[in-house]
């Protein structure tokens, strides 16, 4: 890809910049369930309870109680949470590095599906293994679907994000590892950049910070 006319980078957060695995949460909470229910969450699809967390249609609480309901789990606040944190792994050192570097050169943006028990996480990894302060400090502006109502792969937030800082969609290039919110983004006239291991945007970036 020629990145010569790209001024404005949108990254994802899960797959892209910290490393995570669905299975693991979904393991974990099963362990609490009292019928071994399925559990309907992976990168292309989930239940309604989880799409009503990560819009902020629901809270905390509403959604932990949701999860106990529907696959009839018997955990605590705390047991839940830290299973639902599982699929949080770690945040390599050269991801944050590459940020810096390119934050130095272009207009980086943060877009993410996800909630506030997990940005809570997010940022104590962060804090714990960096010394920046939180993971909104690496980029002009985030956009949590929780905190802004929207998520991806609705063209709204793609859409806001470009009016509210005055992006040229030409000028901008969206890195996700989903492709229906690549495929949402394509339609909208974004550049994109599907991420796939081996993959990484240490890799894809390779040249654009030396």
């Amino acid at each position: 890809m020629d990145l010569q006319n790209i001024k404005n980078i949108i990254f994802d957060l899960g797959g892209v910049i910290i490393n995570i695995d669905y299975n693991k949460s979904i393991q974990e909470l099963l362990t609490y369930s009292n019928t071994g229910s399925a559990m309907e969450f992976t990168q292309k699809q989930q239940s309604h309870l989880f799409d009503l967390y990560e819009t902020g249609n629901s809270t905390c609480q509403e959604f932990r109680d949701s999860l106990r309901r529907e696959y009839n789990l018997t955990a605590t606040d705390e047991e839940i949470d830290a299973a639902w944190n599982a699929m949080l792994l770690d945040i390599p050192k050269e991801r944050i590095e590459l940020l810096q570097e390119l934050g130095k050169k272009y207009r980086i943006f943060l877009l993410s599906n996800t909630n506030a028990i997990h940005l809570k996480k997010f940022n104590e990894i962060v804090a714990h293994s960096f010394t920046i302060p939180n993971l909104d400090s690496l980029f002009e502006k985030s956009y949590y679907s929780h905190l802004v109502g929207k998520r991806k792969p609705d063209a709204a937030i793609f859409e806001q994000i470009l009016a509210e800082n005055n992006l040229n969609k030409e000028e901008t290039l969206f890195i996700d590892d989903s492709i229906q919110h690549i495929n949402s983004a394509n339609s909208l006239g974004i550049n994109t950049l599907h991420l796939q291991p081996p993959l990484t945007i240490n890799a894809f970036f390779k040249d654009a910070v030396n």
